[in-house]
């Protein structure tokens, strides 16, 4: 654990916990309302001024996830080490559709178009910065900035154990290349609201997105004494996830999970990992989320 005065000069750190803390009150004031008002629609919106095109109307209830989690993940992504961090939980999808299911690698996400066991729509994920001074083995690779990454999800359930979920992000800001993930999950309910799921997953990266975090340049070899190497895209990683979800009411559910991770390709070959990190990349975590829903006319 990090000393208070470690605390006291990591100012993101800080902004990192005051941000905890404010989303835990909000969370706390929406368990406050009266069952019998969450019961029923939250509240209102009023119709957009516009119809999204090629997409059904926006118009009806929808029901939003949100919540909390934290895990232990590898410091950074090559890393040997790891570290505890917190994790947000947001999904939209339309009320009344296919009981929502949340695999742990998914992004934050909007299924605009929800027709029976398939969805699809806009999704994000926040990838954060890498800071050379926090890990000795980053010492003269300098610092990548945080990376927003848009882009969409498709989500298809052949039969209603088994959920197919592909993303596709582009990225701005520390990187800006793109993000292919494909997943699959068996969802088996065990007991009354107790579900465990599992499944491949495989992300691809095109060399804009690997480049920053595991190629080495002149100046860089120079101030790291690793030797220099130019990464490049394509498959990035083959790995499999496990989770176990209890509902505790149609309102709440917590969950565990973990996930591995193998690096493939250039991200395996770099001398970041080869010589200061691993191949071998496993997170486990926890989470809890809260559903309820809302109209718009």
């Amino acid at each position: 654990m990090k000393h208070l005065d470690e605390a006291a000069l990591d100012p993101a750190g800080s902004a990192r916990q005051i941000s905890l803390t404010t989303f835990l009150a909000v969370l706390g004031a929406v368990i406050a309302i009266p069952q019998s008002a969450r019961a029923q629609t939250a509240f209102t919106l009023p119709a957009p001024p516009f119809d999204l095109p090629l997409l059904p109307s926006p118009s009806g209830n929808w029901t939003v996830m949100v919540g909390i989690g934290g895990e232990y993940t590898p410091d950074f992504v090559g890393a040997k080490n790891g570290k505890f961090v917190p994790i947000p939980i947001f999904t939209i999808r339309r009320a009344g559709s296919i009981d929502q299911f949340r695999g742990p690698r998914d992004s934050a996400s909007i299924a605009l178009l929800d027709v029976g066991n398939f969805r699809a729509g806009p999704a994000f994920k926040y990838v954060a910065s890498r800071k050379a001074d926090k890990y000795a083995e980053l010492t003269g690779l300098g610092d990548v900035k945080a990376a927003y990454e848009l882009g969409g999800f498709v989500e298809y359930y052949p039969v209603d154990w088994l959920r197919l979920r592909s993303e596709l992000r582009q990225g701005m800001g520390g990187h800006t290349g793109t993000v292919a993930d494909v997943s699959a999950d068996v969802i088996v309910p065990l007991i009354q609201r107790l579900t465990i799921s599992a499944g491949p997953r495989f992300t691809w990266k095109s060399t804009k997105a690997t480049a920053p975090y595991f190629g080495v340049d002149a100046a860089q070899a120079l101030a790291s004494g690793l030797p220099t190497y130019d990464a490049k895209g394509g498959a990035h990683s083959v790995g499999f996830g496990s989770q176990v979800s209890y509902r505790i009411n149609p309102q709440w559910e917590v969950h565990a999970y973990v996930e591995y991770e193998k690096l493939l390709g250039d991200a395996a070959d770099s001398p970041l990992v080869k010589l200061r990190g691993s191949s071998n990349q496993t997170t486990v975590g926890i989470g809890a989320s809260y559903s309820f829903d809302f109209r718009i006319r």
